[in-house]
């Protein structure tokens, strides 16, 4: 069976949000707003929402404090993917990466496709682990986080979802 399978039980998570913007704020974040709705309304727990400056070591105190805080499984960044010379994200938490997750960025950029073409390049989209913590950078758009979200990260972060899921890797993310 691919897909949810309704007789296993649903494990909540605890995710957290880092919108990159050097112009939003709380109220007018809009991508960051319906991610936390649609992360509470899929079961799970919204352990924050901050938005950090598009500076390279902003980003990577508020990923390295969270991901060593231990009321966060995951991070969901929106923002700074892109090319221009303020969209920092990838050179800020790639070097922090321990395991690169390079299937997210290939599905992430195949549903992308699908809704805007070849405007799909212009994304550096990622993800990968920081220790035990699940981080998955996606552009800033409406789009692109309703696209991520819905296509490609709410199955994975749920585990009822089969054949396999992230949520049942959490407890054995520290293995040696």
């Amino acid at each position: 069976m691919v897909g949810i399978d309704e007789t296993r039980t649903f494990k909540p998570i605890r995710i957290g949000i880092l919108i990159m913007s050097d112009t939003r704020t709380l109220e007018t974040d809009t991508s960051g707003q319906w991610l936390e709705r649609a992360i509470k309304e899929a079961g799970h727990d919204v352990a924050g929402r901050k938005i950090l400056r598009d500076d390279i070591e902003e980003i990577q105190g508020a990923v390295y404090t969270w991901c060593n805080t231990p009321n966060v499984d995951v991070i969901i960044t929106s923002g700074g993917t892109g090319l221009t010379g303020r969209d920092v994200t990838p050179e800020a938490i790639m070097p922090m990466l321990e395991k690169e997750i390079d299937g997210f960025s290939a599905v992430f950029h195949r549903v992308s496709y699908d809704t805007i073409g070849l405007s799909t390049l212009q994304s550096r989209a990622f993800g990968g682990l920081i220790g035990t913590t699940f981080i998955f950078c996606l552009p800033g758009s409406n789009g692109a986080v309703k696209d991520g979200w819905n296509k490609v990260l709410k199955d994975q972060l749920d585990s009822r979802h089969r054949p396999c899921n992230f949520v049942e890797l959490i407890p054995r993310l520290n293995e040696v």
